[in-house]
């Protein structure tokens, strides 16, 4: 039971189509018109992968989990992310699903007519035995290890795990009760297919990659001893050719930058994926992926970088303006304790005038005022996808940014090379923030967002 999706379609201004490297690959003949295999069949039929509406894709693609839950060897999705949306997705409508199975019939709510066609034949009876068990487990008071009991021949997870993914490894962890290992097979990217994981059922904290060296031709910028850029070269400029490192010469521990020269034509693209050195395999070096370049949060497919995040509270903080309010220092997590995650800001703000004060219906449109400056992903996961949860800003109290800095250079940081931190990592550093924070206000809409074909 392998969770797939496709994205919106979008074309260039003279009408060219373009599209994720994945929905590219679903609507291809490479995936619909597949030789079937048993030993990679899929439980989601091929109309509902394809059908533009998440929700009704995502319902119909666990209900044909759970028609198939005695068959089904393995759960997956591409990200972490995908695979406890769906779970939270289940936890909402398990009582409909339930009803589909046990009446034969399929809710009315899905109106696209190729996955009504596809699940009617899926749904070719009424099965209330098989309604019952499912009812019989979703109705627990708890729901750990929840996706071994409904799928109880399962025998791994497979999904992305790595960077900014790892964020899910706990609830994932919780939902499979440990029981299942969470294995995350290949690193690849839209520009290139880079390497493979040779012991897919090590602990995701251990998951390295070994380059194919067949795939293109690798080379990777030296980094500082924590991943940070060099700082005599941009981020986005080319790199003089003195400075890039050969596939045989990294050395272990190190970091580095990934450069790629493709078949299709990329020359010493930067790739953006920052990696560390653990090994090699015969003469192939293994890397740890490390994280993004310059990417500050990230809950779904969004990568927000400091620049463009700096810009949208800009942007927004000039609504306090009239108020006699400043926006004297911020800084963001990407919250996942709950599904969908979303962006949390914390704000320290001063009243120039003490007779002016501010309300909640001005924080709120700050809130969507930040997220209508993100970028196109942004606001497609949160207004189309649904994948990102409404931004939040939680108001602090007056000198909190100062107790932040106090923590860090109490921790072994210089006062003389302090600068907040854009983003909080630390668990000590969020839990001071969250105990001086005085109001929480959250997006009341989303964000616009509009095809760009459309």
């Amino acid at each position: 039971m392998y969770l797939y999706f496709v994205k919106a379609e979008l074309s260039t201004p003279c009408g060219l189509p373009f599209r994720t490297v994945l929905t590219s690959y679903y609507k291809s003949k490479h995936f619909k018109c597949r030789t079937r295999d048993p030993f990679n069949d899929f439980t989601s039929p091929d109309q509902a992968i394809l059908c533009n509406d998440s929700n009704q894709s995502m319902y119909c693609q666990l209900l044909a989990g759970l028609v198939h839950r005695h068959q089904v060897m393995r759960l997956g999705a591409v990200f972490a992310s995908a695979l406890l949306r769906a779970t939270s997705f289940l936890e909402r409508k398990w009582a409909q699903l339930c009803n589909d199975i046990r009446t034969g019939h399929l809710d009315l709510s899905i109106i696209d007519p190729a996955c009504r066609s596809a699940m009617m034949s899926i749904l070719s009876s009424p099965n209330p035995d098989l309604a019952d068990e499912i009812e019989s487990i979703c109705s627990r008071p708890s729901w750990k290890g929840i996706l071994c009991h409904l799928w109880p021949r399962a025998k791994y997870i497979e999904a992305v795990v790595t960077g900014s993914m790892a964020q899910y490894i706990p609830p994932l962890e919780y939902y499979s009760a440990g029981k299942l290992p969470l294995v995350c097979t290949m690193y690849a990217s839209s520009e290139c297919y880079f390497g493979v994981n040779l012991k897919p059922i090590c602990d995701p904290a251990e998951v390295a990659f070994t380059l194919l060296p067949n795939m293109g031709y690798f080379e990777f910028l030296p980094l500082g001893e924590n991943g940070a850029l060099a700082m005599d070269i941009d981020e986005d400029e080319a790199v003089p050719n003195d400075r890039l490192v050969d596939l045989v010469n990294v050395k272990v521990g190190s970091y580095y930058e990934f450069v790629v020269t493709t078949f299709s034509g990329l020359h010493r693209y930067r790739i953006g994926d920052v990696l560390q050195v653990t090994g090699f395999h015969n003469q192939a070096p293994q890397f740890r992926f490390i994280c993004r370049r310059n990417v500050v949060l990230s809950v779904d497919n969004d990568k927000t970088n400091e620049e463009d995040l700096h810009r949208s509270i800009t942007t927004a903080k000039k609504l306090l303006e009239p108020y006699n309010a400043l926006l004297v220092e911020y800084t963001s997590y990407a919250d996942t304790s709950s599904v969908p995650g979303h962006y949390v800001l914390f704000w320290e703000i001063q009243m120039v005038d003490s007779a002016t004060s501010i309300d909640a219906k001005l924080l709120q449109e700050c809130c969507v005022t930040v997220e209508e400056e993100l970028d196109y992903v942004y606001r497609q996961c949160r207004s189309q996808e649904k994948t990102i949860g409404p931004l939040e800003i939680r108001v602090v109290e007056p000198g909190t940014f100062e107790a932040l800095m106090d923590l860090f250079i109490s921790q072994g940081g210089s006062i003389n090379q302090y600068k907040t931190p854009r983003c909080i990592k630390s668990s000590t550093a969020l839990k001071l923030l969250n105990s001086h924070a005085l109001a929480s206000f959250s997006s009341p809409r989303d964000p616009k967002w509009v095809p760009l074909n459309g």
